[in-house]
């Protein structure tokens, strides 16, 4: 007799728990409406329905990846971002949870301003999946967005989650390092760039180590130099009265206001994280 869709869940959550995972209840739920392409409610209703044997094998394969320390939105190839579904790649990291605060940020110093509505132009650096630049566009309808990576997967991988979220039309996209492919000025410039110090990069959990781009992560011996870069070539492509902001680590606060300060900028906001860290500045030019 077939296992019910219940049976299967428990023992994936014990099978979870038992390997050391935090929050085992959850990612067996993910991990099951993927496999078994379920709601959230339809794992509920359709409890005690008998799993068929192709998706338990699905189910049970990505498990195993779980369980040899995948992170779950790696095995499933996708993971929902200020509410996109946006696909990962090889060259991508995961967008997470602290990176909305970035865009949140944003959002909220435009609408304070009256630009929300505007027909703005915004340079996400460093674009990665293209989480932020996406988000941005939601919230402000008649805004366009480029998006640059010195990646070239990542870059395909944003403008395939352009498209999957109908927004390709709002968006360009140029391959290169920061700046170097960039023309024009734009009202916002946003970026999640590497803040990691090189040093630290091989301590990370492996997770993190084994399975985010190393490139996506390492910011140099202080982890500031992406922070250097964007700092000294902003101005120039900044629009009278635009912004840039950017996500930083938890200790970085000071010495990324002190670079931002040197180029010419001031603090306009520094906005916390769901865990009371400090996550992301935001500057206009002096």
């Amino acid at each position: 007799m077939a296992e019910t869709l219940d049976a299967v869940l428990r023992s994936a959550r014990k099978r979870l728990n038992d390997q050391g995972c935090e929050d085992a209840a959850t990612e067996a739920r993910l991990l099951a409406e993927w496999a078994f392409s379920l709601t959230r409610l339809e794992l509920v209703t359709k409890a005690e329905m008998p799993v068929d044997l192709t998706y338990l094998q699905v189910f049970e394969s990505a498990l195993m990846r779980r369980l040899a320390g995948e992170p779950v939105h790696r095995i499933m190839g996708f993971r929902e971002f200020f509410g996109l579904r946006l696909e990962l790649s090889a060259e991508t990291l995961e967008p997470r949870a602290d990176t909305e605060v970035l865009v949140e940020l944003v959002r909220d110093i435009l609408a304070a301003r009256g630009r929300q509505a505007d027909e703005l132009e915004i340079l996400d650096l460093g674009t990665g999946t293209g989480a932020i630049a996406l988000a941005l566009l939601t919230v402000c309808e008649n805004a366009s967005a480029t998006v640059t990576d010195i990646a070239q997967g990542a870059l395909e991988t944003a403008v395939n989650n352009a498209r999957t979220n109908e927004l390709s039309e709002r968006v360009t996209a140029v391959h290169g390092n920061w700046f170097e492919p960039v023309e024009g000025r734009f009202d916002v410039i946003v970026s999640n760039p590497p803040y990691i110090p090189s040093a630290v990069v091989p301590t990370l959990d492996s997770e993190v180590r084994e399975h985010d781009p190393l490139a996506a992560l390492d910011g140099g011996m202080d982890g500031l130099d992406p922070y250097r870069a964007i700092a000294a070539g902003a101005a120039v492509h900044l629009n009278a009265g635009g912004i840039v902001a950017v996500e930083i680590g938890f200790d970085q606060a000071s010495d990324v206001q002190g670079i931002f300060k040197e180029a010419g900028f001031a603090l306009l906001e520094l906005r916390n994280d769901l865990g009371g860290r400090d996550r992301a500045l935001a500057f206009a030019l002096q």
